[in-house]
């Protein structure tokens, strides 16, 4: 019997797949998504230092959309995490997707940080 895997861990490998090639550094850190059912999550990392500069999510009290988890949802955590990180002097990132589909949500938090200034 062949045994199916549950879609987490699909995503969790195509993740680690991802993360091997990207990486980020304090001239050009990483822009890190999540998403769960619920909500949706942006961190620009650096990974040499191993540090969060700037976080955004749809659970911030900034954040005045009550849905949390759909496109207009992202597309505003996308302009959120874009003006916090200019705001600390971060214009180029490296998108990485989370293992996600570039599809969706994931592409309007792009799109939104896009339009906000970020450069990927």
């Amino acid at each position: 019997m062949i045994k199916k895997q549950d879609r987490q861990e699909q995503r969790v490998r195509r993740h680690l797949r991802v993360r091997k090639k990207v990486s980020g550094t304090s001239q050009r850190p990483r822009l890190s998504v999540y998403r769960s059912e619920k909500n949706i999550y942006a961190q620009i990392i650096d990974d040499v230092a191993g540090k969060t500069l700037v976080a955004a999510s749809s659970l911030d009290k900034e954040f005045t959309n009550k849905v949390g988890s759909n496109k207009d949802a992202a597309k505003l955590v996308g302009e959120m995490v874009a003006k916090r990180a200019i705001e600390n002097g971060i214009k180029d990132v490296v998108f990485d997707r989370g293992g996600y589909i570039y599809h969706g949500r994931i592409k309007e938090l792009a799109d939104g940080a896009r339009e906000a200034g970020l450069q990927f």
